[in-house]
């Protein structure tokens, strides 16, 4: 019981605690760029989630399993980039079979999620922080639902925001930046809480 409330704390920590957009300042470009509408930041979240789920998972596999055994640590970081760019054009296809509607919303962001930090950031701390497969997966997880969580409320602002009576000075980026530190700030909040 105790092992099933430190991974549930784990996970809830990985959300709220330590997000990859307000914690770690990982994931900011499609952040920014893909959360002007709400759909198309559920689209983008969930190819995050999907992405980095089961890069988590395959980098760990891939440096335990050759790297380590093989005496080559050092081509850790080759190796997760390759995996992810396999990944991402196999959710590229996908989105592209499945919602031609959201591949075209998302456009240069979706092939952006090769070179998202957040992704190749989970993998690297995956490996820096020693977890286990467990923890590895649901850290990657865990932490793309944070992310979907962050730029699902981002979009839902920027939404609300395009019938406000914004000064002109604060127009499009300055407020999405004032808006994102706010986010931040308020994701301090539930520091302390879950590790």
């Amino acid at each position: 019981m105790n092992e099933l409330l430190k991974i549930l704390m784990f996970m809830v920590s990985c959300v709220l605690t330590h997000n990859f957009i307000f914690s770690r300042f990982l994931g900011n470009c499609p952040f920014l760029g893909v959360s002007n509408k709400v759909e198309t930041a559920v689209g983008m979240g969930v190819a995050v989630t999907f992405v980095m789920a089961l890069a988590s998972l395959f980098t760990w596999l891939v440096y335990h399993l050759v790297l380590v055994k093989l005496g080559l640590r050092y081509l850790d970081t080759i190796a997760f980039i390759l995996i992810i760019a396999g990944l991402v054009q196999f959710v590229e296809m996908f989105i592209k079979k499945s919602s031609p509607s959201l591949y075209k919303a998302l456009g240069i962001y979706l092939p952006l999620i090769t070179t998202n930090c957040a992704v190749l950031g989970v993998a690297v701390l995956n490996v820096s922080e020693g977890y286990n497969l467990l923890y590895s997966v649901l850290n990657g997880t865990f932490g793309a639902l944070g992310f979907l969580l962050a730029i699902v409320l981002m979009a839902g602002v920027r939404e609300r925001l395009e019938t406000s009576d914004i000064p002109e000075p604060f127009r499009g980026f300055p407020i999405c930046i004032i808006i994102a530190g706010l986010m931040s700030v308020a994701f301090m909040g539930f520091s302390g809480f879950g590790g």
